[in-house]
Formats: C-alpha cells, structure tokens, sequence
C-alpha cells in the first residue's frame, strides 16, 4: 500500500467512526443489542451498520479486493475459505470491544486487516474515541497517526523476565486441561489485566505499554490487525506450539512476547 491508500483507509475509518459509531454511543436501546453464539457475544446495531458502510467504503477504493466481515462470516461462516485464495480480501471488525460499546464505556476499537493467500499486508486499529489509528505494513513499521495528521513509530517493550511481565491473558475458550493448567501458573508473572477489547490491547502492546498477551480463539478480524502490528513493532508471536500464526487458522492459540527469547520463557512457564 502506498501513502496514498494509507490516508484512504484512515480516512474511511475516521467517517464510519463519526457517521455510524460514536453516534450511537451511550444512545443505544435495548432492542438495538442482540446476540450471535451465546450471550458473551453481543452485536449491535452500530456494529451492522458501521460493516456496512466499511464494505462500500473499500469496495469503492479497492475494486480489485474481496471483503469479508466479523458480521456476515457469522451468517456464513463458509467465507472464512476465502482467505487462503488467490487474490487480496479484507477482513472488518467493525467494531472490536462490542460489549464495552453496550455497556456505554469508551473503550472500543475498529479494526481492519489485509490479507492475501494467509499473508497479513496491512493492519490498521482506530481508536473512535481519541480519533487515532494504529497502521502497520508488512515490511514497513508501525505507528500512530493522530487526527491532527501527527504520527510516532511504535515499539514493543524491551525483554524483561516473565515475573516481571504485564499484559493479558485470554483463558475463556481453552480446552481442558490446559485451562487449569495456565490458571494454576498465573501468579508468574506481574500483573494482568482484561480489557474485553483485543484492539486497545493490541495498541497497549506494540507502544510498549505491556508485554505479553495470550489468546485462545483467534477469528481473523480480531487478531489479523493486531498481529501484524506487534511484528512491525518489533514482536515475535506465534501458536500455543510454535508455528508461525496464519488468518485462517482460527484454533491452536496466540501467544505475543516481545522477541524470541521471552515467547521461549513465557511458553515455558505458562503452556508447556
């Protein structure tokens, strides 16, 4: 992607974030929140709508590009094959942190990713509050843009032993008896925290703001963005297991270090 689309993409999030988001924030009614597999995962009427609108957006830019959303895999889930074809798709989470939406709190993202053959190009995570996106491109860094048109690189946090470590660990959706076995370990490291949010997470993490982080489910319009933004920041992420993360593999869990040696140690003392 080139400067241009760059500002693009920005650009679409900033109006879908004002057109579609932050007006219905804190203005939702009861009849305007549902749920999708159980009652952990609400979806709103923002979240419809502000898809909506992000399809139409990259469509019109990018004619050439397949797009597919948290929203409508969840009415097909077939669509999620279309990540290992030829050609570029993008994934939408249009918005990330839904249950924080609901419950009137400010802490929500948009994020989307690019994607092509399972290779993650682009990854950008707008903040609709603060007006500020995370970009990453692959082989070109990440950063912060503000609204103001600043910007800053991002960068993981230096290497510190794992007792020493903060960050979050996702353990709602692990299998027994890995479960018990990452909760008896907890106390290994510093401090966690969960902010029902992977995309201010994400953020915290490649600013440096925290260390680690584990998740167990992986859809890829939750953890596309984000992984390629810790790897531009400089940090070494991979399956439960050791191999390299790809979008279309939802299972096999995610762990984020800030280099090599700390995922070693970090996958010591809590997985293994």
């Amino acid at each position: 992607m080139n400067a241009q689309d760059i500002a693009a993409v920005i650009a679409l999030l900033r109006a879908v974030s004002n057109t579609e988001i932050m007006p219905r924030f804190k203005h939702l009614a009861a009849s305007d929140i549902t749920t999708k597999s159980g009652p952990l995962d609400p979806v709103t009427v923002a979240d419809v709508a502000a898809e909506k609108a992000l399809t139409a957006g990259l469509k019109a830019l990018f004619p050439d590009s397949d797009i597919i959303g948290e929203e409508s895999v969840a009415n097909d889930p077939n669509l999620l094959k279309r990540l290992k074809l030829p050609g570029k798709v993008w994934i939408i989470d249009p918005i990330d942190g839904t249950a924080n939406f609901a419950s009137d709190l400010p802490l929500f993202g948009v994020m989307l990713a690019l994607v092509e053959q399972d290779e993650v190009l682009a990854g950008f995570i707008h903040d609709p509050v603060s007006d500020d996106t995370a970009v990453a491109i692959a082989g070109g860094g990440a950063w912060m843009v503000y609204a103001d048109g600043k910007r800053h690189r991002l960068r993981v946090a230096a290497p510190v032993p794992v007792a020493q470590m903060t960050g979050s660990i996702s353990w709602r959706y692990m299998p027994e008896p890995l479960r018990t076995h990452v909760l008896r370990r907890l106390d290994r490291v510093a401090s966690l925290s969960d902010y029902r949010c992977a995309a201010h997470q994400y953020r915290m993490l490649a600013a440096g703001h925290t260390h680690m982080q584990i998740f167990r489910r992986l859809y890829p319009w939750d953890h596309a963005a984000g992984f390629l933004l810790h790897k531009e920041a400089g940090g070494y992420a991979r399956h439960f297991d050791g191999w390299p993360y790809i979008p279309s593999e939802i299972e096999g869990g995610l762990l984020l270090a800030p280099d090599e040696a700390s995922w070693v140690h970090l996958q010591q003392a809590l997985l293994t």
